[in-house]
Formats: C-alpha cells, structure tokens, sequence
C-alpha cells in the first residue's frame, strides 16, 4: 500500500490518480467535495476544527482498511499528518486542550487497532511532495474552491504559511515506513508529461528497493 504526504495544493490527487493507473490498482481519495463540514471550518475554524479532524479521521480510517484488501492501492492523504494538521489548528487557538487530549487519545486507539483492522501495522511506502509556499498558493487560487482562497479570508495567508513549514520537520521525523519525497516545484508532474514519467520511475525504483528489502 502506497500513501501520499503533502500540504493543499502538493498534487497528491493528480499523482494518486496516476499511480493507481501506472500500477493497476485503486485509489483512494480524502473526503473534500462531499465533506460537508469542510466549509462550515472556512466559515467558522474556532468552532468547527476539531469535528472537521474527527470526520477525516474516520473517513481515513475507514479508507486504510479498504485499500488493505488488495496490492498496490494509493492513498491521496495519510493518517499520519491528521496530527500536524489538528495541532496546528490547536496552537492556532482552535482547538481547546480538551478537545487536543481526545483526539490525540483516540488517534492513538485507533493506531493501536489498525493491525487487527486493516491487517497491517503501516503503509509500504509514503511519497511525500514537497512544494514551496508559492507553488503552495498558485495551486490553492487555480483550483478554484471559493473557501480555501485568500480572498475569502485573508488570514489563510498565516495559516497555509505555517502548515507548509510544518511538513518538512514532519517529513525528516516521519518513520512509520520507508519513505521518497518529490520535488514538485522542479518536478511539475501535474502539467508536464516529462515531469510525470520521472516521478513514476523515482517511484518504481523506491518500491523495488522496499521490496529487496522485505525480501531479504
């Protein structure tokens, strides 16, 4: 099972779409257009940050266990960065400290039961896409959803700033399983071709070295 890692707007849905087709297995996507408390976090983040959380939660839970049923299956989003994402939301002034204390209790219940859920303990490698804060933003304007825009709240400005920092002392700390990471500035692969074919292939020698490995 292969999970992607990466801030809004990294293009983790266009590269999970693309593996799933380069590898012939499924993918799996994080709940947004039908998630109906996503704008209602936009609107009101004080009041709606931690059901927001517990709605990803346990719909990626919920995901990690179908996706386990068959090889090669992508995740667009990994359970491991629900905690970055809900602690920033915390030290933002989001959150209460009750509401950090249940979430990180239940995220570390529900951790504890994956292998008995999905039948196995982490994915086989994460693929994290690393962008600037630039890239960042210019991917966030193009796709157009009116309530992640900086237009319609402008203090998003600190909020996404600070959440791209995040991602790379999560990514150097992140040890759950054998991991790459993409240069998606560099590497455009959601627009150039040449890019995308590059990035599958750094990703087909990750995998064969992951499975040396598990071989040995």
């Amino acid at each position: 099972m292969i999970v992607l890692a990466g801030t809004i707007g990294a293009g983790k849905s266009s590269l999970t779409a693309m593996l799933s087709e380069h590898l012939g297995s499924q993918a799996f996507y994080e709940s947004i257009e039908d998630n109906e408390v996503l704008p209602l976090f936009y609107a009101n983040p004080e009041q709606y940050a931690f059901l927001l959380q517990i709605y990803f939660l346990n719909k990626r839970f919920d995901s990690i266990k179908q996706a386990m049923q068959d090889d090669n299956n992508v995740l667009d989003r990994s359970i491991y960065e629900d905690s970055l994402l809900f602690h920033l939301n915390a030290d933002l002034g989001r959150a209460t400290d009750t509401e950090v204390k249940v979430y990180d209790e239940l995220l570390a219940n529900m951790m504890e039961e994956l292998p008995y859920a999905a039948h196995k303990k982490h994915p086989d490698l994460l693929v994290h896409i690393r962008v600037s804060f630039e890239t960042m933003l210019d991917r966030i304007e193009k796709r157009g959803r009116e309530y992640e825009q900086l237009s319609f709240d402008p203090t998003l400005y600190d909020y996404y700033k600070e959440l791209n920092t995040r991602y790379d002392q999560w990514y150097e700390d992140y040890n759950e399983s054998p991991k790459i990471q993409i240069d998606g500035d560099k590497l455009n692969f959601v627009e150039d071709a040449a890019a995308r074919d590059i990035v599958l292939q750094m990703i087909d020698e990750k995998i064969a070295e992951v499975q040396n490995i598990s071989v040995i």
